[in-house]
Formats: C-alpha cells, structure tokens, sequence
C-alpha cells in the first residue's frame, strides 16, 4: 500500500514514522535501523560529549544506512551552548534537524541559508502556530501519554491533535502514546502525517546503550507505572515510577528548589538507570505506551509488524 504523506514526501522516507530524540539512547545503531527500515532515525546531539562525538555518529550513521536520518537538539535540557554542534551537523549533511524543549527562534538563525528540514517538537496548539510562524517545516506534536517532557496543559494526544491540524498549515506528527499499526492508524485519523514514537523504539535490540533491566520494565510494567515530575519546575516529565521518583515527589511537594532537586533529576541520574541498570539509583523516561510494549524485537521486525497490522485497518475500512 502508498504511505505517501507530506511528512514521507519533506523527509524522503518510506513511511511516516519518526523515531524520538533519546537523551543518552539515540544514537548511530539505532538511528541506522530506523531508517534502513523505511522511517527517520535521529541522532542526540546535546547528550553527546562535543560536537566531535556528534561528527562521529553522524560518521557512524552514514556508514550503516544510505537513507535520510535526522539529529535532534534538546535545547532547553542541558546548560551548554549548541553552536558549535549545529556546526558539525551542517558540516556533516544531515538533511533534517529537531528541535526540542525550547525556544527555535535563535536555533533557526544557525539554519539561515541552508536546505535543512526543520522539525519542532511542541506540546501545545499556540507553541505550534509560533514553530509554523518561525519557519518550521512540521510540528512533532507530544500528548500528556508521552514520555520524557511534556506539556504543562495535561491535555491528551487525541484532543490536542486535531486541534493543532486546524490551526497550522504545515504537516503535523503526532507524538504521545503510539507504538504499534493501530497507533500509527489513529495518529492518521486524527489528521497528522506521521507518528513519532520515542518509548517504543528504546525495546529494540538495536537500542544498545539502553540497559536490559531499564528494557525489562518497560516489558513488565504497564501504563499505571509511570509518574511525572517536575512539575513544581516547570517542566514537567513522564518516568518510570519507582523508589527514586517517589523522593522526587516527595521533596515537590514539600516545595524543593532546583538546588535540591538537581542531583536527584540530573543526566547522571538518569544514566545510572537506563545504562548501568540501577533502577533503585536513578530514573529512566517512559511514557504510558509502556502498557503496549511486551517484548523487544529488531527495529526491522516492529515495522514490518506495525505495518501489517495498519494495513489491515486500511483494509477493513476500505470494505
């Protein structure tokens, strides 16, 4: 069947699935995989040491796939400037760049004169008209269900969908809660493009710096076992719950500043979980798509799955 979509027709891609950023995770093996198996793969860019490590995966990247792959700049996570790594992207010929957690206005100046696509990830229909206003290209739009930062409206991936489709004219993606054919089929039904999935693809044998025990919770857990934090910062994002998340909240609620709460929502925090398996000493993003997730296949065998199965909804419709 034709996937074709504005989102497979601005990322030369086969079908219009995106794989998440992934502080820490997203990197050459998987963003390969993604794209050999007909969607977008990204790199992270800002969770890399230097724009030197990203000259290398990007290196990596084109190694392993000749498809389109994209980086992705979480700009509002990390305390560094990203100058010098949108650099090294544009000196390296990624086609696509995302933006996350942040304002794009002053990333898009670094984009000024190039052919690159710009996707901007938002969580709200007002963030999503400015992205459109500012030059992007599409919007990855992140409902409440997702994983890692979200929105501070709580709303729902199928309210706020449709709701930014009758407000940009440029494609949409739909992100927050997809992980299988019948996702990417809603996704569709709600008038967007594409998905982005973020969750889904960590269960992946090609996801090697995710660790199995981090992999094993998202198997056994279900859309109950994650929280938000960070709420009383501002910035509020989807986890795994456990006993590390519960001091979180605990210490939220008793009103903690950043300072006091900047060791136990740091990288490092978040690495010890989801690279060195302690979940008792750390935390690890997910988002509530973790009730769908039941084994971790190759990223190859999940879309020839996905898409079997979104093809047979397109059939049933068409009788």
């Amino acid at each position: 069947m034709d996937w074709n979509t504005r989102v497979t027709e601005l990322l030369g891609i086969q079908y219009p699935i995106i794989q998440g950023g992934l502080a820490y995770l997203a990197y050459s093996e998987l963003a390969a995989a993604v794209s050999n198996a007909g969607g977008l793969g990204q790199v992270t860019a800002m969770s890399l040491k230097d724009p030197g490590q990203l000259r290398e995966e990007i290196r990596k990247t084109n190694r392993m796939t000749d498809k389109p792959f994209g980086v992705n700049f979480a700009i509002g996570q990390y305390n560094r400037t990203y100058a010098d790594f949108v650099e090294a992207a544009l000196d390296e010929g990624v086609s696509v760049i995302s933006v996350t957690g942040g304002n794009p206005a002053p990333f898009f100046e670094l984009l000024k004169g190039t052919n690159v696509k710009k996707l901007v990830l938002v969580a709200a229909r007002r963030q999503a008209v400015k992205a459109e206003e500012l030059g992007a290209d599409a919007v990855m739009v992140v409902g409440q269900e997702g994983g890692g930062h979200l929105g501070r409206d709580d709303i729902g991936t199928t309210v706020l969908i449709p709701q930014v489709v009758d407000s940009v004219s440029i494609p949409v993606i739909a992100s927050g809660g997809f992980g299988d054919g019948r996702g990417l089929m809603a996704g569709l039904s709600l008038g967007a493009e594409g998905i982005e999935m973020g969750t889904r693809f960590i269960a992946t044998k090609e996801c090697v710096d995710a660790h199995d025990i981090y992999k094993q919770a998202l198997i056994k857990g279900t859309e109950t076992d994650t929280v938000v934090i960070k709420r009383t910062l501002g910035a509020p994002a989807r986890t795994i719950s456990n006993s590390w998340t519960d001091k979180i909240l605990e210490m939220e609620k008793e009103q903690g500043t950043y300072e006091a709460l900047k060791d136990y929502i740091s990288g490092e925090a978040n690495k010890r979980y989801i690279h060195d398996g302690e979940p008792d000493n750390g935390f690890a993003w997910a988002g509530q798509v973790m009730g769908l997730i039941h084994d971790v296949p190759t990223v190859a065998e999940l879309f020839e799955r996905m898409i079997i199965e979104a093809e047979a909804i397109r059939e049933k419709w068409a009788r």
